[in-house]
C-alpha cells in the first residue's frame, strides 16, 4: 500500500485528472502543517428518512511526504500568478456548483426510496372496537399472535377495525424477491406437510434448504382449529402485489372462525416462508408473528375450505419477514378474510448475526449454498449492505455511516453478489487479498426477459464482476483509512473478456476476487483488483479494474476525458453536414418483429443517427441521445443515498446501438436463424472519468465502427465509442463487439 499526496497521477503514460487541478493549486507547505490539514466534509445529509423498513446499529490517515511540484501562491492560498488564479477560481466555483448538486442528488435518492419503500411501514388508527354484533354479517376483528415452537400458536382477537396498512405497488422484474433456494416443487400433499411438521424442509424442498439441524425450531405448527390438508399452488410473482400467492385446501376442527381462520393464513406463511428460503439467513432462526392484523368473518366455516393467501411484501430487513392477506372460501362462497398478517423471522437473542470487528465471523452464521458448503456471509448480509445496516453487513465499523452518503452495493435487481464464500485477508491491511463469492442467477431474472441477447446482456456480466471486487475492497476496510469521510465508489478503468459461450439461466456464478495494490491519496482510496467468474468449475469472464473511494470535494472535481474541455462528438464537429440515415428504434421496439431489441429496465435508445462508410475508420458511424431524469429507474438502485447511473448500462447503450446497426445494415439477413451474443476472446476496454447524474438532462453516445468480420454461421463487429454527458466527454471504451450467431453454428 502506498500513501502519497496527489499532485498527478499516472495510468498508461497519462494524467489521472479527475482530482489533480484542485489538489495541485493547494498551496505548497512544509510537510507536518499539510499533514494536519483535512480536507472539508461532504454536506450532512438531509434528515428525512425513506420509508423503508430498517434499522440501524448502535453507532488513521499517515503524515504525507512533501509534494514534488508546487504551484507559487500568494497569501491566502491562492496561485500569484493571474492566470492560475484564474483557474483557481474558476475550479473553485466548479466545485462549489457539483457539491451542490450533489444535494440535490441525495434528496432526490431519498424521495426515489419513499417511493420504493411505499407498504413497508404501518400507519397506525385508534381501535375503535365496538360489542360484537350477534349475527355473522362481516364481524371484524383485532387479532394479535403470540407464537414459540414451544407453546404454539395463541390467538387473542376483539371486535373492531385496529390497524390499517398502506397497500404497496405491486414488484416489478426489476425489484421482484428473488428467493434463496431454487426447486421445482410447487405443490405439497398431506405427507409433505407432515414432514414440514416435523422441521424436514429438505426431505420437501430439496437439498438447498439444508441447513443440517442449524434451524430446529423452523417447521410448520399444527392447527387445533383448522389446518391446511393440501397446498395446491406456491407461486413466487402471482397475486395482486406480484410477490407470491399460495393455494390450499383445508380442514376446520373448532367452531372458532377467528382462530380457525388465523391458524390457516399462518400455516400459509409459513410454507410460503420456508419456499422462499427466508430462515436460510440465520442460526438459531425460530418464526415470531409481527404487526396486530385484521380477521373479518361473513359466515360460518365449517367442513372443508379453501384458501387463497397473497403476499403483500417480503423483505430481508430489518429481518426476514412477510406480510400477506387471505380468503377463505367455503362451497365457493368468501366466509373469512385475513388482512395484514406478518410472520418474521427472527434469531436466538444474544447470539451474533454479522461479522464483529475487525471482519471477524463469529460463528457460522447459518447460510449454505447449493453445494452445501458454509458461506461466511449471505443474502441477509448483502442486503444490508445495499440498503440496510452496514453494521450489520460488515461490522461494527460501518455502524456509524447510518443515514451517510456511504459505499453501498447496488439493490434489489442491481444486486448481483448473494454471498461470500471466502475471504483471504485481514481488515485494514490494504496491499492484497482475494475473496470468493457467489451469484444466483434464476431464469426469470428481469434481464434475461428484457434484453435482446440470447443469454446474459454485457451489463450483468460487468455488474456481477465489478461488485464482487468492490466488496472485497470495501469489506477489507478502505474508506475505514479516514472513518469521518463520506465516500462515494466509482469505477474508473477496467478490462474484460469473455472466455466462452455459456447459457448462465439457472446457474450459480462463482466470482473469485483478487485486491492487488491500493493508494491512498487526500480524499481518495484507490484499488486495483483482478477478477475471474467462472459456472460448473470452467471460467468463462476474466478482468481486471481500478475503483476509487472519492469523499465529496474529490468527487464534485471532475474534468471529464478531456481535462474539463468540452469536445464534440464527431458530428458535430464536420464543417459540411453529412448525409444521416434514422435508425427508428422505439419503432421496431413497438412491432415486435424481426430480431429482438431490449426492452423494459434495458431499453436505453429510441432512435439512432448513422452516417454510412464514415467515423475514425471510414466504416460507419452512429450518434444517438438519451434524455435522463431524475425518476429514470437505475436512480433508485444504484446507489442508495448517492444516485449514478451505472457505467456499464453506458456500455450497455453502446452495445444495443451497434445491435440497430447490424440489424438496419442487413448483416442479420445473411444468417438463417440469427441470435445475439457476447463475442468470445474480445477485450472490452473502458475509461470513466464522471458519471451520469440525476441533474444531468442528457446522455450522448457515439460510435465508429472499425471491423465487420465473417466466419461460418457467425458475423462480429467491433467499434470504439464515447460517452458524453452535458460537460464533458465522460467514458471511452475500446474494441466493444457485437455478435451474430446461427443456432448450431461452431465457436468463433
Amino acid at each position: 500500500m502506498t500513501i502519497t499526496p496527489l499532485d498527478t497521477l499516472d495510468f498508461d503514460g497519462e494524467p489521472f485528472d479527475v482530482l489533480a487541478w484542485s489538489l495541485a493549486l493547494e498551496p505548497a507547505v512544509s510537510p507536518a502543517p499539510r499533514s494536519s490539514s483535512t480536507a472539508p466534509e461532504a454536506p450532512a445529509p438531509s434528515s428525512a428518512v425513506p420509508a423503508v423498513r430498517h434499522t440501524t446499529a448502535p453507532a488513521q490517515s499517515a503524515t504525507a511526504p512533501a509534494p514534488s511540484a508546487t504551484v507559487p501562491v500568494a497569501a491566502g492560498g491562492t496561485p500569484a500568478d493571474p492566470i492560475s488564479a484564474l483557474l483557481h477560481e474558476v475550479r473553485s466555483e466548479l466545485v462549489t456548483a457539483h457539491l451542490s448538486a450533489m444535494d440535490v442528488q441525495t434528496a432526490l435518492q431519498r424521495r426515489a426510496l419513499a417511493s420504493l419503500g411505499r407498504g413497508e411501514h404501518i400507519a397506525r388508527t385508534d381501535t375503535g372496537i365496538a360489542p360484537a354484533s350477534p349475527t355473522w354479517a362481516e364481524q371484524s376483528f383485532a387479532v394479535m399472535v403470540d407464537y414459540t415452537p414451544a407453546t404454539g400458536l395463541a390467538v387473542s382477537a376483539a371486535p373492531g377495525h385496529p390497524v390499517v396498512f398502506e397497500l404497496p405497488a405491486p414488484a416489478t422484474t426489476m425489484n421482484a424477491f428473488k428467493f434463496l433456494a431454487r426447486t421445482p416443487i410447487t405443490t405439497l400433499n398431506g405427507a409433505d406437510l407432515a414432514a414440514l411438521g416435523r422441521g424436514e424442509i429438505a426431505a420437501v424442498f430439496g437439498p438447498a434448504y439444508d441447513q443440517e439441524g442449524v434451524n430446529p425450531d423452523i417447521r410448520l405448527t399444527d392447527g387445533t382449529h383448522a389446518t391446511l390438508t393440501e397446498v395446491l399452488e406456491i407461486a413466487g410473482r402471482e397475486g395482486p402485489w406480484a410477490r407470491g400467492r399460495l393455494r390450499a385446501t383445508c380442514r376446520v376442527d373448532g367452531p372458532d372462525p377467528v382462530t380457525a381462520a388465523t391458524e390457516l393464513t399462518w400455516q400459509a406463511a409459513q410454507v410460503f416462508a420456508v419456499r422462499a428460503g427466508l430462515q436460510l439467513c440465520l442460526a438459531g432462526a425460530r418464526f415470531q408473528a409481527g404487526e396486530p392484523f385484521e380477521v373479518t368473518v361473513s359466515a360460518p366455516m365449517t367442513g372443508p375450505v379453501e384458501l387463497i393467501a397473497d403476499v403483500v411484501q417480503i423483505d430481508l430487513l430489518p429481518r426476514p419477514w412477510l406480510r400477506i392477506n387471505a380468503e377463505i372460501r367455503c362451497a365457493g362462497a368468501v366466509v373469512a378474510r385475513v388482512h395484514g398478517l406478518t410472520l418474521e423471522v427472527a434469531e436466538e437473542p444474544g447470539l451474533p448475526i454479522g461479522p464483529e470487528a475487525g471482519g471477524e465471523i463469529p460463528r457460522f452464521l447459518g447460510r449454505r449454498n447449493a453445494f452445501g458448503q458454509r458461506a461466511l456471509l449471505g443474502e441477509f448480509h448483502m442486503t444490508h449492505s445495499a440498503r440496510g445496516d452496514l453494521g450489520i453487513a460488515l461490522g461494527p465499523e460501518f455502524s456509524a455511516y447510518a443515514g451517510r452518503r456511504a459505499t453501498r452495493m447496488p439493490n434489489h435487481g442491481l444486486q448481483l453478489c448473494d454471498r461470500v464464500m471466502a475471504v483471504d485477508g485481514r481488515r485494514g491491511q490494504l496491499d492484497a487479498g482475494s475473496s470468493h463469492t457467489e451469484y444466483d442467477s434464476p431464469a426469470d431474472s428481469w434481464y434475461y426477459l428484457e434484453s435482446a441477447d440470447a443469454s446474459m446482456p454485457n451489463v450483468v456480466y460487468m455488474e456481477t464482476s465489478l461488485q464482487s471486487a468492490l466488496l472485497l475492497g470495501y469489506f477489507l476496510g478502505a474508506t475505514l483509512t479516514s472513518p469521518g469521510e463520506d465516500f462515494s465508489l466509482r469505477n474508473l478503468d477496467g478490462s474484460a473478456t469473455v472466455l466462452r459461450e455459456v447459457d448462465l439461466r439457472d446457474k450459480t456464478i462463482q466470482q473469485t476476487s483478487r485486491l492487488t495494490d491500493t493508494t491512498v491519496l487526500v480524499g481518495v482510496v484507490l484499488q486495483t483488483f483482478s477478477y475471474e467468474l467462472s459456472v460448473d468449475g470452467e471460467p468463462f469472464y476474466a478482468g481486471q479494474s481500478l475503483f476509487g473511494f472519492f469523499n465529496a470535494p474529490a468527487l464534485a472535481n471532475q474534468n471529464g476525458l478531456d481535462n474539463g474541455e468540452l469536445v464534440p462528438t464527431w458530428l458535430d464537429s464536420q464543417d459540411r453536414r453529412p448525409d444521416v440515415r434514422v435508425i427508428d428504434v422505439a419503432a421496431r421496439r413497438a412491432a415486435g418483429t424481426g430480431m429482438p431489441c431490449a426492452v423494459g429496465h434495458l431499453a436505453m435508445l429510441d432512435r439512432i443517427e448513422t452516417v454510412d462508410s464514415a467515423g475514425t475508420y471510414g466504416l460507419g458511424y452512429l450518434r444517438a441521445t438519451r434524455p435522463v431524469a431524475a425518476d429514470d429507474w437505475f436512480f433508485g438502485y444504484h446507489f442508495y443515498l448517492d444516485p449514478v447511473m451505472p457505467g456499464s448500462l453506458g456500455v450497455e447503450a453502446v452495445i444495443q446501438a451497434m445491435q440497430e446497426w447490424t440489424v438496419d445494415s442487413g448483416l442479420a439477413a445473411e444468417l438463417v436463424a440469427p441470435e445475439f451474443v457476447l463475442p468470445v476472446g474480445v477485450s472490452l476496454s473502458w475509461r470513466y472519468r464522471g458519471q451520469i447524474l440525476a441533474s444531468d438532462e442528457l446522455m450522448t453516445l457515439e460510435v465508429h465502427i472499425k471491423s465487420v468480420e465473417r466466419r461460418p454461421g457467425r458475423i462480429r463487429v467491433i467499434a470504439d465509442a464515447s460517452v458524453w454527458k452535458p460537460s464533458m466527454r465522460i467514458y471511452e471504451l475500446i474494441d466493444v463487439a457485437v455478435e451474430l450467431r446461427d443456432a448450431g453454428a461452431r465457436p468463433w
